[in-house]
């Protein structure tokens, strides 16, 4: 397979996008949540064999940024396409910021492996803050500092 790319995300990925996060998860984002973020913030689009597959939202406020959103299609996943997207906003934001921050769902092991693995740090714990089918879930907020 060949190596993935990652750009800035622009209007036209919008609709992909959509379809991406409606697949993979529980709570996705609507469009207009889409539209507000590549306004604002900084999206980035994977690209395997020249299609979409992934996309990262970072937001950045003076010297601190955070994880917005991460999301690679299902039939992508377990091809590392996440630590590829989440090492390409760490590479945008370098020299910006000093640490990075996120929220993941506690029941998401894979990606708190993920997050783990590039040195990211438990540092809190929001009780029953997302929607879950039967209930609500807890949310697990990470940290790195950066050099």
């Amino acid at each position: 397979m060949p190596k993935p790319r990652v750009r800035p995300a622009v209007a036209a990925d919008l609709d992909i996008l959509c379809r991406i996060e409606a697949s993979a998860a529980l709570s996705p984002w609507d469009r207009s949540r889409f539209e507000d973020s590549l306004a604002r913030h900084r999206m980035l689009v994977l690209l395997a064999n020249g299609d979409p597959c992934g996309f990262a939202v970072f937001r950045q406020v003076l010297d601190e940024a955070e994880v917005l959103n991460i999301a690679v299609a299902p039939v992508h996943c377990r091809k590392g396409f996440g630590r590829c997207l989440l090492r390409a906003g760490l590479d945008l934001l370098a020299g910006e910021v000093r640490c990075l921050h996120l929220e993941v769902r506690a029941g998401n092991e894979p990606a708190m492996a993920l997050y783990r693995s590039e040195g990211f740090q438990r540092v809190g714990l929001r009780r029953s803050y997302y929607p879950a089918p039967g209930g609500r879930e807890d949310a697990v907020l990470m940290r790195l500092d950066l050099p």
